[in-house]
């Protein structure tokens, strides 16, 4: 091995050297479960226990994978965001003529969200969802993951050209970050209360603020990108302030994975001073697994943050190339230490119930393959 990986050691807390995002695809009896139940052929009781069975057979094949904290794979979720926010108070999900972002050759069903009252947070179905997870997973440490406090707002007020503040936001849109922020401190703390030491919140906003072309589309629209960006590192740091000394907080920063599609482009040039540079996440999970995703020059803005680098598609059951990969990780190496990095799937499997396009073995063949290229790399 190169001497560049001389002093590289593996990590004994998240975000690990061989990590995942978070989200599984989901077998075919849970899709049937979860169809028998929309129609009321069984109940949600019935749809629980069976999201329990399937929910502890993929906790057992996380951890026979070397994985270092399992997921439930989101196998309670039809989105990995939708079904959070709009269980927040305040958040309605709403049908709408279109999904608020167009995937490359895909339609998604068309669901968005509208703040009707003051955005907080008091009884959710995701701690139940949490408390499932720890009880089925034991002793071994589980991660979970929520969409990021920037989501709601970009669905709502930036991503929608409709957008009609209720009285408590009208021409006071500081009023809305800052509840929103407020909202996921309690998040947190709640999360933390029940056991939660690893919470990773999921945004594509900045993924969208990475292209050339919808930030042009924005500003045409009146919106200074920047600012926007600015805002959400503030109301994210806010959020995250109060966090135990012993929770990880990730980031992971997506530019759409639906049905194996893509909604934007572009590398994180545009972001990383804002986003890199003041962002007290303990660690980002970066989309690196092809050329729309831009070069590791960005990467020279983070401060002590962890890196895991998505170099590992999650869009294809093709395996990589090992020495490629390592390559990768050594261009990487040039702007953060070995050590501040770590390699996961640039996206999880199915962030929507529908699943990307490959076979769950081709799903456990990335992840065999991360964790051989992870010990390769940082050892043992």
């Amino acid at each position: 091995m190169s001497k560049l990986f001389e002093h590289a050691v593996q990590r004994s807390k998240a975000p690990f050297r061989y990590d995942i995002v978070g989200s599984f695809l989901r077998p075919e009896n849970l899709k049937q479960a979860r169809a028998q139940c929309s129609c009321g052929d069984i109940s949600h009781a019935e749809l629980s226990i069976i999201e329990d069975a399937e929910i502890a057979k993929l906790v057992e094949r996380q951890k026979a994978v070397g994985l270092h904290a399992v997921t439930d794979g989101e196998f309670r979720r039809t989105f990995w965001h939708m079904d959070f926010l709009a269980a927040l108070d305040g958040v309605q999900e709403v049908e709408a003529e279109k999904f608020s972002v167009q995937f490359k050759d895909k339609d998604v069903r068309p669901k968005t969200l509208k703040i009707v009252d003051k955005v907080d947070f008091s009884a959710h179905p995701f701690l139940q969802h949490y408390q499932a997870l720890q009880r089925i997973a034991g002793d071994f440490p589980v991660k979970y993951t929520i969409p990021s406090p920037s989501m709601l707002h970009l669905i709502c007020c930036v991503r929608a050209t409709d957008y009609q503040p209720i009285a408590r936001y009208q021409d006071n849109n500081q009023q809305l970050l800052a509840d929103i922020s407020a909202a996921y401190k309690k998040v947190i703390r709640a999360f933390y209360a029940l056991g939660c030491r690893n919470l990773q919140l999921d945004d594509t906003s900045w993924g969208e603020f990475c292209s050339t072309e919808k930030r042009a589309a924005y500003a045409e629209r009146g919106f200074d990108v920047d600012q926007i960006g600015r805002d959400y590192v503030k109301m994210i740091n806010d959020a995250i302030a109060d966090r135990p000394e012993d929770m990880a907080i990730t980031m992971h920063i997506c530019r759409g994975n639906f049905r194996s599609t893509w909604f934007s482009s572009g590398g994180y040039e545009p972001v990383a001073e804002i986003l890199f540079g003041h962002c007290n996440v303990d660690g980002f999970f970066l989309e690196y697994d092809n050329d729309r995703s831009g070069d590791f020059k960005p990467l020279r803005f983070i401060k002590d943050q962890q890196v895991i680098l998505g170099l590992v598609t999650s869009k294809s059951g093709e395996l990589e190339d090992k020495a490629t990969i390592i390559e990768r990780i050594k261009e990487a190496a040039q702007y953060v230490d070995i050590n501040q990095l770590g390699l996961s799937p640039q996206c999880g499997f199915a962030s929507t119930e529908e699943g990307n396009i490959l076979s769950e073995q081709q799903q456990w063949d990335k992840l065999n393959f991360i964790r051989e290229v992870s010990e390769e790399v940082w050892g043992q």
